[in-house]
């Protein structure tokens, strides 16, 4: 075929990354790849998981020797950005073709997804994903279908096909367009319709979805791709301008300074609402397209029409919950519009969903929302981890820049029946404000409950023992609380590092980000001494995540004596980490438990030298006593949301900051321990810890990992029922026995 499109001349906002070098030796399969690759990179061009790929590639048939064509196509829930390979279903595109014959109708399509393993090349285990019939049925060696927010801005304009036709004049395209249907097999057919009526045609836009492009070549179809999204951005650009620089219909409300501050207050709180059914940690952005939006006013009539695009609401439901902040109103105020809000919110889902379920719908989800717009301040996204709450947020900022798309389009009212609207759709449930054309909620819930969507999401792995906790490790730099760490984010929870060692927490949280997903870590340093300090700490684990669930402390000091001796300032200053920080941290942690409304935990660390008395270590053995009570007054003044507990560790030597090689050194010493002056400070310590080890009835070293397995289980939802207590981790030490 022919394009229309010139070379990358053309391009205004995209750039072509097509390299010739690269491309030339791959075979059909690694070149799609690389082509979805690039395409998925640029969130201009596709959203995350979004849109799907295909290449026709002649392959050698493993039973019969010959050449057989076969469909490469995305499979279900990649992500072009990200895909490998592996991810690519294949079917034998003749069998597929064949399809066709069985096919009874659009009551039936979902029938047919069974029907296309029974097509699949070479045994591949990777499912074929609802839209392969869009990629099967079009007569195009190579298919794009993306969902970039220029075309989506087209397909969502009541005057779409009016302005897509102008498009096609003004840059020489031959874009065809059919109106809205759920992706599938009928779709499919009806694109190859379409291509059929219209010879020479080089793209369909679907009313309301997205854009399909193709090419001969993988390098001609990723060039069509990404040259008619790009000037589709041009052409929307230019009826910007004419429109001047006032969007949504111009602002209605400024946007209030210190946002991020205003939004670390207000996040605990909405966090704990939100999450009344299912805990979801957040994201937050006020970035300068997102505050144009909510402090517009058209935001809250263009909120509640909700999304166009099917992969938009299947993450940020149907719409999202807007908020109005009066410009004089405090965080009081804003707390009891949240509450009515969501009360009218979850009522309005309830009934979306008794409005359009059937008796085989899949069961109503959590009500609440997962988009949360407010005047002045900006937007909150949520989902089950860090990573989904960010995409979440993505994609509602792509609906926004869709409905700033379609508004810009618009000239004059559109009458008689929208170009969305098909044979099977009625005229009246297509809903227009400002020339935005939002999918109608009876399409939206054959999208978000649909059978073939609830099937993606019964095949995601299980969630792990801490996923969607946030924990907050004080002390995490080293020794035990980097072992607490390690196995927090092990188990699934997001975790902040904390270390008055900067360098030490940073160390720590860049070991975590390579053993899991780096959105989940965050680092802070704190200084426990200090009120100011701890709260910046708390701040920043609200600002990374939302709020907080479980604090853990194992941050504490030893002070060195001679002669058994410390100085009073010494004396002053052990209490002062060991037992006032204690406080001091629960007391800053707790008003964020009160804020979220959730169950909370802390859990803290005291000494088998709390009921142990030695000489020498005076200062020491009474901070961890009061630390063990503590534990017990912090229960009750914090009950009954916030459990409190913490345990009772022998000596650990491993991995402690509290046992340098000077100390290590004078222990072995005072213990007539013979050791060569040459081992290095972790012999020493080994030395050191197994003579303590054989003072306890197990003969074990207690090591950083036995005390973490200890804190995280009562920091765990596991130990629900325990608050006020101390777990014992001394190996079985006879002295420490309760008495």
């Amino acid at each position: 075929m022919t394009l229309s499109a010139s070379p990358s001349a053309t391009l205004k906002f995209l750039e072509d990354r097509w390299d010739p070098a690269v491309a030339a030796v791959l075979d059909g399969p690694e070149q799609l790849r690389y082509r979805s690759n690039l395409l998925g990179s640029d969130l201009r061009i596709t959203n995350f998981a979004g849109g799907n790929t295909s290449s026709k590639v002649t392959e050698i048939d493993p039973l019969t020797g010959e050449p057989v064509e076969v469909l490469w196509v995305k499979g279900s829930g990649g992500d072009l950005g990200s895909m490998k390979r592996a991810g690519l279903a294949t079917l034998y595109q003749e069998k597929f073709l064949a399809l066709e014959r069985s096919y009874k109708g659009v009551e039936h399509e979902d029938d047919m997804v069974a029907m296309y393993p029974l097509c699949t090349f070479r045994n591949n285990p990777v499912a074929a994903s609802i839209d392969t019939p869009l990629h099967g049925f079009l007569p195009f060696l190579h298919v794009d279908h993306l969902h970039p927010d220029w075309a989506i801005a087209l397909a969502a304009s009541a005057n779409g096909k009016t302005k897509m036709e102008e498009f096609n004049r003004e840059f020489n395209h031959s874009l065809v367009w059919i109106p809205w249907q759920r992706p599938g097999f009928e779709l499919g057919l009806m694109l190859r319709q379409a291509v059929g009526d219209n010879p020479g045609c080089d793209g369909i836009v679907l009313g309301g979805h997205g854009l399909f492009t193709w090419g001969d070549t993988q390098r001609e179809c990723y060039l069509n791709t990404i040259t008619v999204i790009d000037q589709i951005g041009q052409f929307i650009e230019r009826h910007g301008i004419a429109k001047g620089p006032a969007r949504f219909g111009g602002l209605a409300i400024s946007a209030r300074g210190h946002r991020p501050h205003l939004a670390v207050q207000i996040a605990p709180y909405l966090r704990g609402r939100v999450s009344a059914h299912s805990r979801y940690i957040a994201s937050f952005t006020d970035a300068p397209d997102v505050l144009q939006f909510v402090n517009s006013v058209h935001a809250r009539d263009l909120a509640f029409l909700g999304t166009s695009c099917p992969d938009h609401f299947i993450r940020t439901k149907i719409r999202p919950l807007f908020v109005p902040w009066a410009a004089d109103a405090d965080l009081a105020a804003l707390k009891r519009q949240i509450e009515v809000s969501l009360i009218e919110y979850r009522q309005q889902y309830r009934d979306y969903y008794h409005g359009f379920a059937m008796p085989d719908s899949p069961a109503l989800r959590d009500t609440s929302p997962t988009v949360v717009l407010i005047q002045g301040l900006g937007m909150f996204s949520f989902g089950k981890n860090k990573t989904e709450a960010r995409i979440v947020g993505e994609f509602y900022t792509n609906a926004i820049h869709v409905m700033e798309g379609a508004t810009l389009l618009a000239e004059g009212n559109v009458t008689g029946t929208l170009p969305q609207c098909g044979p099977a759709n009625a005229p009246a449930s297509f809903k227009v404000f400002s020339n935005y054309v939002a999918l109608p909620p009876i399409e939206a819930f054959r999208i978000e409950y649909w059978a073939m969507e609830e099937a993606k999401i019964r095949r995601q792995p299980p969630e792990k023992e801490l996923s969607r906790r946030i924990a907050l490790v004080v002390g995490g730099g080293s020794g035990i609380g980097r072992e607490v760490a390690h196995l927090a984010a092990a188990r699934g929870a997001h975790v902040v590092v904390a270390d008055r060692d900067e360098a030490a927490a940073a160390r720590v949280a860049a070991e975590l980000k390579s053993a899991t997903s780096g959105e989940f870590i965050a680092v802070t340093t704190v200084d426990i001494r200090s009120r100011e300090a701890i709260a910046s700490a708390i701040n920043a684990t609200v600002a990374a995540f939302g709020g907080l669930d479980m604090l853990i402390n194992t941050a504490a000091m030893f002070p060195p004596s001679t002669a058994g001796k410390i100085p009073d300032a010494l004396w002053a200053t052990t209490l002062d980490i060991n037992v006032t920080a204690n406080y001091l941290l629960a007391d800053q942690a707790a008003k964020v438990f009160k804020e979220q409304a959730l169950d909370g935990s802390i859990v803290l660390t005291s000494s088998a030298n709390a009921v142990v008395s030695k000489h020498g270590s005076e200062a020491y053995d009474v901070s961890k006593a009061a630390v063990s009570h503590l534990v017990r007054e912090l229960a009750v003044a914090l009950a009954p949301c916030v459990r409190v507990n913490g345990i009772s560790p022998a000596t650990v030597v491993k991995g402690s900051m509290m046992f340098p090689g000077d100390r290590v050194k004078a222990s072995l010493a005072k213990y007539r321990i013979p050791f060569d002056e040459s081992l290095s400070d972790d012999e020493l310590r080994n030395l050191l810890a197994t003579y303590y080890a054989k003072r306890t009835l197990t003969h074990q070293p207690i090591e950083p990992s036995d005390c973490a397995e200890a804190i995280l289980f009562l920091g765990s939802p596991r130990s629900r029922c325990t608050t006020g207590h101390l777990i014992p981790v001394d190996g079985g030490l006879t002295e420490a026995f309760l008495r």
